[in-house]
């Protein structure tokens, strides 16, 4: 009676084997949505929680079948070698579920990293609108026009890392079939506003640039007009000291 029992156990196990196999691991998945991705994940957890939880009952199993082999031999053989084959099927399901709910993991990690990327990248496009708007109407003054400058050179400076990453993210999601129409549209929405506002940042900082240049070699000009009309009134002052006569002066000077 024992062995009989011992026996429909290890039936009920193959059985129940069978059924997590076809609902966890046979079962296609398309994950358009956040959401689904996230239920699939916290599916996949419970299930490998489900099918660890069976280990004890597995392990008791073992044990009843090893006790009745020293007490009946001829039952117990047969009994052990259903057993090995449960044993190595339930071994084989735990590291299947185990390797899904890795891998689902991993994906989810994936699109929450991919999120904080485009977090960062986001607020710094929205920092550079903001510092290109600020070079707009400047006053025409030499030290707003350079501040102006620099202030924007510095946000551009910005390194290329975290698009590298969202580009390598957002490429290894939709290759394997994961939301990928939502990561299309938001990278084709980033990638618009980045080509557009990096755009107009150069042309600014070009434009800036030349501006400078322009005002630097006028204020230039200016400064050497001023020398020589310092210096020109020193002599004219000099002449009139003198009571020179017109006549006398030279041709500029007259």
């Amino acid at each position: 009676e024992k062995a009989v029992n011992l026996k429909k156990d290890l039936a009920e196990m193959q059985e129940w084997m069978t059924q997590a196999e076809e609902e966890y691991l046979e079962k296609d998945f398309e994950y358009k949505s956040p959401e689904e991705l996230e239920n699939a994940v916290e599916e996949m957890k419970r299930a490998k929680e489900d099918v660890l939880q069976k280990e004890v009952r597995v392990k008791i199993l073992k044990d009843n079948i090893k006790m009745l082999a020293t007490k009946v031999p001829s039952s117990g053989q047969d009994l052990a070698t259903e057993l090995n084959v449960v044993l190595e099927n339930y071994q084989l399901l735990c590291n299947r579920i185990r390797g899904k709910c890795h891998t689902l993991e991993e994906v989810w990690s994936c699109w929450i990293e991919l999120l904080q990327y485009l977090d960062l990248e986001t607020a710094w496009l929205n920092n550079l609108e903001e510092r290109v708007q600020m070079t707009e109407n400047l006053p025409d003054k030499l030290d707003a026009v350079n501040d102006a400058l620099e202030s924007l050179e510095s946000v551009l400076r910005h390194p290329a890392d975290n698009r590298t990453q969202i580009r390598e993210l957002g490429q290894t999601l939709i290759d394997g079939g994961i939301l990928d129409d939502i990561i299309s549209e938001k990278l084709e929405a980033f990638n618009a506003r980045y080509e557009e506002l990096s755009h107009l940042a150069v042309s600014r900082q070009i434009a800036l640039e030349q501006q400078l240049q322009t005002m630097r070699e006028t204020d230039h000009m200016l400064q050497v007009l001023q020398e020589n009309l310092v210096e020109l009134d020193r002599q004219l002052t000099s002449y009139l000291t003198d009571r020179v006569d017109a006549f006398q002066m030279p041709q500029e000077a007259q």
